[in-house]
């Protein structure tokens, strides 16, 4: 039997080569559960805005191994000692802490998996993965839920600044071509460090930091919350609410089977047993897609209409405000829209609505981004910093908005 070379490269358009540093690994990114990652969208349906947005969670998780595998050799250099199987366990806990996202995984946590958190399910998958590895992604786990006795590991997964967003922000602006959220992950994993078990940044790379907080402002008003991304995404929710009502009703819907399955039952984190996960494991953004196709025509006024919005990107109207909404102008909208189209108030309610939005680059009642300072002692990032702009960035800012058909103008 002729040994396959599983020692293979990526060619990535951000960091040129990646590389996959050992068998497991290979098997890892080799497994069903990781390549359906290639057709899960990393932006859901920005690239209704910015058509270059159609880069996949697949690039993501590779993205994020290979930031990993240069911060412990940078760790390393400067004295931190991590173990092969350490630092095994972090590549392959970065790799896969994506892996539970589902197709536009916002919407559908929304409303077809009610309250299950990707975060939940990707640790379900982790399990399922070490059960059919025998063990061999125990110690990884371990560090992904934060049990692991050295407590950096987990910040590197999982902090204000960690490998994941430090992909996503450089990976996302290349793709969208917004220029703003290009961050230099090179310098900030240049200047890390670990002094008492906790992951530090030394004071010469404080600016990279703040241009990293500052980007990921950016990014999320130009990019991530877009006015068109959002309601867009809004109306996706809408779309599986209405599909999934219907089904409930005992009205039969065109879809695939595994979508089926979820639109038919309530799902909670508790009923997800091995079957229930290997559904799940077949969902993904084409199961969507051809469903809103085929439910361009069917009979509900609802469904027919929302779903024809997002497959021809003829979107609602949104309207963004720094003040609350009164609940009157959205009634009054919807009394119009009702009587225009002959429908109930409850079904214009699919049409005309409110919510809020909130944007805060930097948090301060999460755990900080410590700044190593040269007298060795360690402060927030906040506090070190000379620039007024972080302490705006750590402000959090509230927007509000208003859905409704273009027709109501």
């Amino acid at each position: 039997m002729t040994q396959i070379n599983k020692l293979k490269i990526f060619n990535d358009p951000i960091y040129g080569f990646i590389t996959i540093p050992n068998e497991l690994i290979y098997d890892l990114i080799q497994h069903p559960y990781f390549q359906r990652l290639r057709r899960i969208s990393q932006m859901g349906l920005s690239y209704l805005v910015y058509p270059g947005a159609n880069h996949t969670r697949f690039h993501h998780a590779l993205g994020c191994m290979h930031l990993m595998q240069k911060a412990v050799d940078t760790l390393r250099f400067k004295g931190v000692a991590i173990s092969s199987e350490e630092e095994c366990a972090l590549l392959i806990a970065i790799l896969l802490h994506d892996i539970g996202h589902g197709p536009f995984s916002h919407a559908m946590e929304s409303s077809i998996v009610e309250d299950v958190h990707h975060e939940a399910i990707s640790l379900l998958f982790m399990n399922q993965l070490n059960e059919e590895f025998e063990g061999r992604l125990s110690l990884a786990i371990q560090v992904f839920k934060g049990e692991y006795h050295r407590k950096f590991m987990l910040q590197l997964i999982s902090s204000q600044l960690d490998m994941d967003r430090m992909d996503y922000l450089k990976r996302d602006s290349f793709y969208t071509g917004v220029a703003e959220g290009n961050v230099n992950s090179e310098r900030l994993i240049q200047m890390m460090n670990v002094v008492d078990d906790v992951l530090v940044i030394e004071e010469k790379g404080i600016y990279s930091v703040e241009k990293f907080l500052l980007s990921r402002r950016l990014m999320y008003w130009q990019a991530y919350l877009h006015k068109t991304s959002l309601v867009a995404e809004l109306i996706l929710m809408k779309v599986l609410k209405r599909a999934k009502e219907l089904t409930l009703k005992g009205i039969a819907l065109p879809c695939s089977e595994p979508l089926s399955y979820f639109m038919n039952n309530k799902v909670t984190l508790d009923d997800f047993d091995a079957s229930k996960l290997e559904l799940f494991s077949q969902l993904d953004d084409f199961d969507i897609i051809s469903a809103l196709k085929a439910w361009q025509r069917q009979d509900d006024f609802v469904l027919r209409t929302l779903s024809k919005m997002i497959i021809n990107r003829d979107l609602l109207k949104i309207k963004m405000s720094v003040e609350k909404i009164p609940m009157e102008e959205s009634q009054a909208l919807k009394e119009e829209f009702a009587e225009m189209h002959h429908i109930s108030q409850l079904e214009a309610g699919y049409f005309i609505f409110r919510g809020k939005i909130k944007n805060q680059a930097y948090s301060k009642e999460a755990e900080p981004i410590r700044i190593l300072k040269k007298d060795r002692t360690i402060e927030d990032v906040v506090e070190a910093s000379d620039q007024l702009n972080l302490k705006s960035l750590s402000k959090l800012v509230t927007k509000y908005y208003i859905c409704f058909p273009k027709q109501l103008i």
